[in-house]
Order: C-alpha cells, then structure tokens, then sequence
C-alpha cells in the first residue's frame, strides 16, 4: 500500500484549486515533499485565486495548518486570496481551537467557494 501523501493542482479558469489524494494528511511519508510542492507552485505562478478542496479529508496533522499558514501569507503579500471547501466537522474544529477560522474562509462545496472568489 502506497501511503505517500498525494497533492493534487488544478485550475479551474482563472482558480487555482489544491486537493488531496488521501483521508490522511501529515502522517503519511511524502508531506515534506507534498508542502514543497505547494510552495514552489506558489512562489513560480503566483496565483490570485486558490482554493483549498479538503473533500475526503479526515485527518490532517499540525504540519498541514502551518502549511496552509504560510501559503496564505504568501498570497496576500501580492493580493491573493485563499478559500477552503469541503472540510469535514471534525477538521473545522481545528481551525476554531487554533483561531484560523479567523483567516480562512469556508465554503461547503467548491462551487461555493469559486463563485465567492470570484466575487473578489
């Protein structure tokens, strides 16, 4: 069984959206790689728009939040945006204990989360 941590990259017109390949993100070998290539993509097309997609998603460790941190500071250096959909109950938890839901946006789905960004 391959548990290596899979970052999927796709746009859809003019947003950039981020998902996994996985229910569980950050003990799987392959994160370190999997946030590198998040932040090499970030830091060559500087995209405007991004949406992260967690459907799937059930765990994800501390790593995945400084992660998604980090990406976000780097957008809004240049006037990006950075939304996040599909994430279970369990996971939004998270962001509330840690005060993240204070930065991210959550959507339900990605239509949601595409036509508000697109809103900006």
């Amino acid at each position: 069984m391959d548990n290596k941590a899979q970052l999927n990259i796709s746009t859809v017109g003019d947003v950039v959206v981020v998902s996994f390949g996985g229910a569980s993100i950050g003990m799987l070998s392959g994160i370190d790689e999997m946030a590198q290539q998040l932040r090499d993509y970030v830091a060559e097309e500087r995209p405007k728009k991004m949406i992260v997609d967690f459907e799937g998603v059930k765990f994800f460790s501390s790593q995945v939040l400084g992660l998604l941190v980090d990406i976000w500071r780097k957008l809004t250096e240049y006037g990006g945006k950075m939304l996040i959909c599909r994430i279970n109950p369990q996971l939004s938890r998270v962001f509330k204990i840690t005060n993240l839901d204070r930065i991210f946006e959550f959507y339900p789905d990605r239509s949601a989360a595409i036509e508000a960004i697109n809103r900006t």
